[in-house]
């Protein structure tokens, strides 16, 4: 009889790994006679990094489908709303240069051509002011919902910022309680593969030998299986994307009542750019760069000049964290019966926090297409790994999109992130294209659940980039739409600036109080 996949063995825990075993778990029964079983390895050895982290709205999706209440989530994770991303100083690097990624997308845009409409009825606002309530609603750093709103609904779309440390603590309880995940805190010895060069058998210190049908890699950098077992290719993008270290360090507020922004605030500098991820009871900050360009004193230096702007904080007190990442990812992330999720898949940098939506996508598509016997998994091998490749390229055009349309010349760093040889090939077709027209699915091989049209707009346009006038018109050149979409714009900014508490008070109302529903 054809050998059946009954079991998944996940190697380190964290992000990545715990929201894997959450969705094989949860999608395949594992709390069940009959269903998958899901074990978890993680290293007594191996420390969580304990930086803040953003994610998209996706991960309200994921925490929603497998059960979780959003209440305790955000009780325990020291969570609070993120509604998008803010840019400062990323295009000409002056006082009042900034601009708005906003998690809505462009009001009306399936209705008519908003870029158009916009430079036409409205060319004295910015776009993402003009096409959407949510930037403004961040800016006075308001909830997306009220605090009757039922858990996970919302007036405005809306993802998180968490802990990312507690966040892995809380999703590793609910995996080993609710969702019968099997938990193993012992280091990996060694890795024992089959004839056929499939891995077998993983062997522990304390544990012994550890059997699986398949094996996800959730080591982080290291890749203990998909790097060092199995040395899958890895295409370096440092030719597109120069940054490759970051100093983290963690701020606490001046006042436990200091209003928490409702939008990652991401400020450019000469030779990278700073976050500044409010949670609940502190604020995670770090200067992400590129160390070709720049030495780790200055950046040390540049960091605490902008700490020192936005807080009262005595500097002295703070203590940074060095990380070090190489941008890029694995051709092949799946190679015979493992498949690496997470940094040992693949990462390029925190800009427009990317990291956890592709953890999540790759949990969902091993999930929705794990195979069924042995001999189909070198058929979900090869499709999985194709369509990764493309999502991974995706986000590294998507990010150069950011360095690319600045003006900044104030450092070789901006200089050389113009360079001509430094634009990916499709890229470059792409905003020879959007010098005419605007951003649209057909642009995009159907890899959506990454960057769309909205979020190339909200870039491009943000950034300056206006595409020239075309003398040819179309239906979606409506100018009675175009008012009735503005007036929407308009009424929901009333509405929300009206009715929506700001992102402290709502945090406060959940975390003081228990049972479902906020």
């Amino acid at each position: 009889m054809e050998s059946q996949i009954n079991s998944v063995v996940i190697v380190g825990g964290g992000t990545a790994g715990w929201i894997t075993a959450a969705r094989l778990a949860h999608d395949h029964c594992a709390n069940q006679p009959g269903g998958l079983t899901v074990t978890l390895i993680e290293s007594p050895d191996v420390g969580p990094i304990g930086v803040g982290e953003g994610s998209w709205p996706t991960l309200r999706v994921t925490l929603r489908e497998i059960g979780v209440s959003e209440s305790d989530f955000i009780r325990e994770c020291e969570v609070s709303f993120k509604q998008g991303s803010k840019f400062v100083a990323w295009r000409t690097g002056a006082d009042n240069d900034f601009y708005y990624h906003p998690f809505m997308p462009p009001e009306g845009a399936l209705d008519i051509d908003v870029n158009r409409a916009w430079l036409k009825h409205q060319p004295e606002a910015p776009f993402a002011y003009a096409v959407s309530a949510q930037p403004q609603l961040c800016e006075e750093g308001l909830a997306p919902k009220q605090v009757q709103t039922p858990e996970y609904a919302a007036f405005s779309n809306y993802g998180y910022h968490l802990n990312a440390d507690k966040f892995g603590a809380f999703l590793r309880r609910y995996c080993i309680e609710k969702l019968g995940v099997n938990y193993i805190e012992d280091h990996i010895t060694g890795v024992n593969a089959a004839e056929d060069g499939h891995i077998r058998s993983l062997s522990c210190r304390a544990s012994g030998e550890i059997t699986g049908d398949l094996f996800v890699d959730c080591t982080g950098g290291r890749g203990l299986l998909i790097n060092q077992h199995f040395k899958a290719p890895f295409v370096d993008c440092t030719d597109v994307l120069f940054n490759n270290k970051a100093l983290a360090v963690q701020v606490p507020y001046d006042t436990p009542d200091q209003n928490i922004a409702s939008a990652t605030i991401s400020t450019a500098q000469s030779s990278g750019w700073i976050w500044d991820i409010g949670l609940q009871t502190r604020r995670g900050m770090g200067y992400v760069y590129s160390s070709a360009h720049i030495e780790r004193d200055q950046v040390w230096e540049a960091l605490q000049a902008h700490i020192a702007s936005t807080s009262r904080v005595n500097i002295e007190t703070l203590t940074p964290r060095e990380l070090s990442f190489r941008p890029g990812y694995r051709s092949t992330p799946w190679v015979k019966n493992c498949v690496a999720v997470g940094m040992s898949s693949g990462f390029v940098e925190p800009l427009e926090a990317s990291a956890i939506a592709m953890v999540e996508i790759c949990a969902k598509t091993i999930s929705n297409e794990l195979p069924a016997t042995k001999a189909a998994m070198a058929i979900v091998a090869q499709r999985y790994n194709q369509r990764f490749v493309e999502r991974w390229d995706s986000i590294v055009e998507f990010l150069k999109l950011h360095y690319w349309l600045s003006e900044r010349d104030d450092s070789d760093y901006w200089r050389d992130n113009r360079r001509p040889d430094t634009l990916p090939q499709h890229l470059t077709e792409m905003l020879e294209l959007w010098k005419h027209q605007i951003p649209s699915t057909a642009d995009f091989h159907q890899i959506l659940e990454l960057f769309g049209p909205p979020s190339y707009q909200y870039i491009l346009y943000g950034m300056g980039y206006k595409p020239a006038d075309r003398v040819t018109r179309s239906r979606r050149d409506n100018d009675e739409i175009a008012a009735q979409v503005f007036q929407s714009v308009s009424d929901s900014l009333k509405k929300g600036l009206r009715g929506l508490p700001t992102n402290r008070s709502l945090l406060n109302a959940i975390t003081q109080r228990s049972g479902e529903g906020i």
